[in-house]
Parts: structure tokens; C-alpha cells; sequence
């Protein structure tokens, strides 16, 4: 899945992801470049490296419009600005090429297992995606459809498994004990 948009544009993505909606008085003329200020002052969806005038931002945003991404909708004085199906969709491909999972400071001593039991003769493509995906992801394989990881990683596996099409055949394993975890924990340096 390649993402074709730019930095802001995707973090302008998530942040409707995450806000549901966004909201701005229609009283402005210059709608988009001021809706494109307000996306950029929250500094958590704000690229560090993105110079990029208030123009080409609104002209980022007029181009989500034309391809159906977001709807920009006036309601009672006020432009609204909400993903479609598409741009739902395309959120979780940027989520999905983004995907990192955050190691927490101190290990809670469990061990997350993955097993997949993926069909070959439909879906062998999907099986083959999942396991470059967890390896790029830092997973350690055990055997061909078994994969450990250290953190909690629930949330980021369902994204893959819904990614994919294929939660009816991913299981998840959280336990105290592998036996013999020698070359894990020296894998994950633990």
C-alpha cells in the first residue's frame, strides 16, 4: 500500500481521524487557508520538516474535497470538514504504513504470541504481507506462522489482522513463560 499524499495532508488525515470533525466560522472568505492554520496549530499531527505555505496547505485540503476524502459542508454559518468511507480507508493505510509499536521503559515480563493459520490457496499474498509486516515491525519468528514480541501490541494487531482480511485466523497468546527464551530475550535485548 503506498500513500501518495503529502506530509500534511496525511497528518491533516489522522487529526480528522482522531477529531472526528472539524469546525470553523464561514464568515471568511479565506476558509481553507484559515481551517489549514487551525490544523497546524496542534503540534501533535504538525510535521517538523513541513515549510509549506498556507496556500499550498488549502489547496491540499480543496484536493481531499474534489476526491471525495473529506466533505467541507456549510451548516449554520459554520464550514465543517468530516471524512468519508474513502478517507476512512485511507487513514488506515497511513496508520498501517506508520505502524511502530512504542516499548514501554520497563518489560512487564509477558511475551506476545502471534499465530496465523492463513489459507493458502486464497489468501497466500495476505500471509505473506502479515509476515513481512511483523518482521519490519521488529516480531521475532519462531517457527513460519509463529511470532513473538515483548509489549502489549493488541491494538496494532488488530489494524494488521483488519488490514488484512484475515482476524478469523490470527490468534494472540499473552504468557508469562516461553521455555528456552534465551535467544529472545537476547533478540530484544532484555
Amino acid at each position: 500500500m503506498k500513500i501518495r499524499y503529502g506530509e500534511f495532508t496525511k497528518d491533516f488525515l489522522l487529526l480528522l481521524a482522531v477529531a472526528g470533525m472539524l469546525a470553523i466560522a464561514s464568515t471568511s472568505p479565506y476558509f481553507l487557508i484559515n481551517l489549514a492554520r487551525l490544523a497546524l496549530k496542534d503540534k501533535k499531527f504538525r510535521h517538523k520538516n513541513c515549510k509549506a505555505s498556507d496556500m499550498a496547505l488549502a489547496r491540499s485540503m480543496a484536493g481531499l474535497n474534489k476526491n471525495k476524502i473529506v466533505i467541507l459542508k456549510e451548516e449554520k454559518g459554520k464550514f465543517t470538514v468530516k471524512l468519508t468511507e474513502k478517507g476512512k480507508k485511507i487513514v488506515k493505510e497511513i496508520q498501517f504504513d506508520n505502524l511502530k509499536i512504542d516499548k514501554p521503559k520497563i518489560w512487564d515480563g509477558k511475551w506476545r504470541i502471534v499465530i496465523f493459520d492463513i489459507p493458502e490457496n486464497k489468501r497466500r499474498h495476505m500471509r505473506d504481507a502479515m509476515r513481512q509486516k511483523l518482521k519490519k515491525i521488529g516480531f521475532y519468528q519462531m517457527q513460519k506462522s509463529v511470532w513473538v514480541f515483548p509489549y502489549p501490541c493488541e491494538k496494532e494487531m488488530r489494524l494488521l489482522c483488519e488490514i488484512f482480511g484475515v482476524n478469523s485466523f490470527v490468534n494472540m497468546i499473552t504468557s508469562d513463560k516461553i521455555y528456552n527464551d534465551d535467544a529472545l530475550r537476547r533478540y530484544f535485548k532484555l
